[in-house]
């Protein structure tokens, strides 16, 4: 079943109970999948107006733009909600590795079985 929200051109993202919603960045050049983190109201907005990725940290309890401390900034390209929109696909520029490991993608392991292996 649909409602207003699935077929509108209208922005109102459904935040859930802890007012967040879950986003993913991907590399525009590559198409990589680089990062999945959470926004609120005040990071999605922060992110529309500079088009640098701003994220809710859920561990600090706080609002945190990509790269304030190391510089890996992503610059925000193209900005998409999905259709119940409860999910933003951030397509962004990296500057440096998206991961706080130092890893290009938060995503640089496999399971394989029961344990973890590089993705290369």
């Amino acid at each position: 079943m649909t409602d207003d929200r699935d077929t509108t051109l209208a922005l109102n993202p459904k935040y859930d109970a802890n007012g967040l919603i879950t986003a993913v960045a991907t590399d525009r050049a590559s198409g990589e999948v680089l990062m999945l983190a959470h926004m609120n109201a005040e990071a999605l907005a922060a992110t529309l107006a500079t088009r640098e990725a701003h994220f809710w940290s859920r561990s600090r309890a706080r609002l945190w733009k990509k790269g304030e401390t190391s510089g890996h900034v992503l610059h925000v390209q193209d900005v998409r909600i999905d259709c119940d929109q409860d999910a933003v696909w951030l397509v962004v520029d990296p500057v440096g590795p998206a991961c706080h490991t130092g890893q290009r993608s938060c995503f640089f392991r496999r399971i394989d079985g029961d344990r973890l292996i590089p993705a290369e």
